[in-house]
């Protein structure tokens, strides 16, 4: 009985503590990646697909929350370096409070923890793209360099995540 109670605690308390995964999140096109993606992420800030984030791209402010030298190889047309470990949010000068802010990273995880820094500044339309550059890539939408000249290149973290960008999709480095 001892352990049984334990065990309802248990369940009870993990069930409470895991975040709700959104009805009506995007879906990405590997369902691997998907439910990789989900795992990953608490949903604590609002995802936006890349479908959404292509038809609005001029629109809204893009910030790029990797590496200053996974950004160099490649982004997002438009996109502004905003940095993960070094996340200065004096990088953000001149966006509105009130803004649509778009974020990403290789996979989505540190765009949401960035997302959170965001909203606890104060931004209030912070969201955090949906599988990140690897979808983008993976749907086929453009990449430019440090130079904004197109490109083929995609930093992929290391060989382990470079698992989900898709073959011929990107020159995969690291």
């Amino acid at each position: 009985m001892k352990y049984a109670s334990l065990l309802v605690t248990l369940v009870i308390f993990l069930s409470s503590s895991c975040a709700q995964v959104p009805a009506d999140r995007p879906h990405l096109q590997n369902p691997d990646f998907d439910r990789r993606v989900t795992q990953l992420i608490d949903f604590s800030v609002p995802v936006m697909s890349v479908e959404e984030l292509a038809q609005q791209q001029d629109q809204v402010y893009i910030f790029d929350t990797r590496k200053a030298k996974e950004y160099q190889i490649s982004h997002i047309p438009g996109a502004r370096f905003l940095g993960y470990k070094d996340f200065d949010a004096a990088r953000l000068e001149g966006v509105p409070k009130d803004a649509t802010i778009v974020l990403y990273c290789s996979v989505g995880y540190r765009s949401e923890k960035i997302g959170k820094k965001l909203q606890k500044l104060g931004y209030t339309q912070v969201f955090n793209l949906f599988g990140s550059l690897f979808e983008w890539v993976n749907q086929g939408y453009l990449i430019v360099d440090q130079n904004d000249q197109p490109t083929n290149k995609v930093h992929t973290y290391n060989r382990k995540w470079s698992k989900w960008v898709e073959e011929g999709k990107a020159q995969k480095v690291w």
